[in-house]
């Protein structure tokens, strides 16, 4: 006897899942350089991007960067900001549309779709070889959730003082590193990356945890760990 009904199909993942569509490909425009905004039809500001200057034919590691609560694109840029150029490292710096992250205020979705438009505007005017996803605080627990949903998308992610990870789904295995300030009264490290790195261990994840002697920051000796880390450490797909 047949079936009275074809059987239920899996519901296919989207933005409410954290899921990112967008893709490197050939740009299709000139590079520019420099510190652009990125604007929505109104004016308003979506994202700062920072790009090197262009270096022959070499493809750019484009890394997103997520602010903390309470803070602007500008913040997310600066995480990064001074070791671009030396690295070249293309810098995308969202502006979440509330005070935080989508998922911490209610779940996956208008970020979501706000940084895949992001993405998709890079990848036609920049060559990219790889993308990584970082952030500080509320920025780093968002880009471990959104790196770690778009392992097929992220080859990796970096995590500043992050409180922790909530991906919906999980695809690949996108490299973490991750630091914490063993004095952090905002996020302790106790509660959080001392406990989340050995759960991203248990979970076949390569980590590379960084604690140092300070608050909830991004020291200058950790800026350039996690640049060092990007640039030596990495392997391009």
């Amino acid at each position: 006897m047949s079936e009275p009904a074809p059987p239920h199909r899996q519901p296919e993942e989207s933005h409410r899942h954290g899921r990112l569509t967008a893709r490197p490909g050939p740009p299709v425009g000139p590079a520019t350089a420099g510190l652009v905004p990125m604007t929505d039809a109104d004016g308003g500001l979506l994202a700062l991007l920072y790009a090197p200057a262009p270096s022959g034919d070499r493809p750019y590691q484009l890394v997103v960067l997520l602010h903390g609560a309470g803070g602007s694109a500008r913040q997310g840029l600066d995480l990064l900001l001074p070791v671009a150029d030396e690295h070249h490292l293309l810098l995308l710096a969202p502006q979440a549309g509330a005070s935080s992250w989508d998922l911490i205020v209610e779940g996956f979705g208008p970020d979501v779709r706000r940084v895949d438009g992001l993405l998709e505007s890079v990848f036609a005017g920049y060559p990219v070889r790889e993308v990584v996803i970082g952030g500080f605080s509320d920025g780093a627990s968002y880009a471990l959730s959104l790196g770690l949903t778009n392992g097929d998308l992220v080859a990796g992610v970096v995590a500043f003082s992050p409180g922790f990870s909530a991906p919906l789904v999980t695809h690949g295995h996108p490299e973490v590193f991750v630091s914490h300030g063993v004095d952090d009264r905002v996020l302790p490290v106790d509660v959080c990356s001392r406990r989340l790195v050995p759960r991203l261990h248990e979970l076949g994840y390569d980590v590379t945890y960084q604690e140092f002697p300070g608050g909830h920051e991004v020291p200058e000796e950790i800026r350039a760990a996690a640049a060092e880390w990007l640039t030596g450490r990495r392997q391009p797909r």
